[in-house]
């Protein structure tokens, strides 16, 4: 069933769990995530990217994450992950998103909170939930870039009282805080605080934190960052991993005569993400 970024909000907070969120710029990622979300019998959001655009572009896969989630035993949400522009956001929110995230993290302080604003406002019209970020993950969604940040703590931890009037300047339903985690590979253990989304949402009554560049963290980690209050958490990288190792696998056991069909490693990738985005589930659910 196709719900808002709001309605799981709700869920996650009365559980004291995180939602799981996945980027599905193809079908079968879109399959394979909403397969393990009815399977475990947990809500789910499925993201695409603004800069996924040139694997598939969304007016393409929109209708179909909009079809597939109404059509669910689940509740799903169909959210954009890292919108750049609000022209991209405003097409989003015409196609039926029920999520939406702006992404002015790069942009000076004030012209990221008053382009947050206006996607609040863009998002009112249809009554989607919104998603903004303050501080930065080093490396864009795309995980372009060699720097993480690591030596800078004013790019990669969020400053909770800066954070606090953010969320009241912008009126945002949920706040991605920056405290020590990357999109990506990680190229070296990160140094992940607690304490700052203890204290973000201390200082903003409550507000749903979401994680992003969670791939590659530790179980232990994982289960922390809930217990602080994350209550959203992206996860891409990892599991779109899995599919490609399946599928290379595959190919790999293929006789040299032997012919190759690409519908089965396909579905052989979607299998192996499914199983990878089911055990991330049970993670930030507290159930592993």
């Amino acid at each position: 069933m196709l719900a808002t970024l709001n309605d799981l909000m709700k869920i996650a907070e009365e559980k004291q769990i995180a939602i799981g969120s996945f980027n599905t710029p193809n079908l079968e990622a879109l399959q394979a995530v909403i397969a393990a979300a009815e399977e475990e019998d947990l809500p789910a959001i499925v993201m695409f990217a603004q800069c996924h655009e040139p694997w598939i572009p969304v007016d393409v896969i929109g209708p179909v994450m909009i079809q597939l989630a109404e059509k669910a035993s689940v509740p799903i949400c169909v959210h954009l992950d890292h919108g750049e522009t609000l022209d991209y956001v405003q097409k989003c929110v015409e196609l039926g998103f029920t999520g939406i995230m702006y992404d002015g993290s790069v942009l000076p302080y004030e012209e990221n909170l008053a382009n947050s604003r206006k996607a609040v406002e863009l998002a009112a019209k249809t009554g989607a939930s919104v998603e903004v970020e303050l501080g930065t993950m080093g490396r864009r969604e795309s995980g372009a870039g060699d720097d993480t940040g690591a030596d800078d703590e004013t790019k990669i931890y969020t400053d909770p009282d800066l954070a606090a009037e953010f969320v009241k300047q912008t009126g945002t339903d949920l706040l991605a805080c920056s405290f020590g985690t990357t999109h990506g590979i990680y190229l070296e253990e990160p140094k992940l605080d607690f304490d700052v989304v203890r204290n973000v949402r201390k200082k903003t009554n409550g507000i749903p934190v979401v994680m992003h560049g969670g791939s590659g963290v530790s179980r232990e980690d994982y289960h922390n960052a809930v217990k602080a209050g994350v209550r959203k958490i992206n996860y891409f990288t990892y599991m779109d991993k899995a599919g490609g190792t399946a599928a290379r696998e595959t190919v790999m056991s293929a006789g040299e005569q032997e012919p190759i069909f690409f519908s089965t490693v396909s579905m052989t990738a979607r299998d192996a993400m499914k199983e990878n985005a089911r055990a991330a589930m049970r993670m930030f659910a507290l159930r592993d």
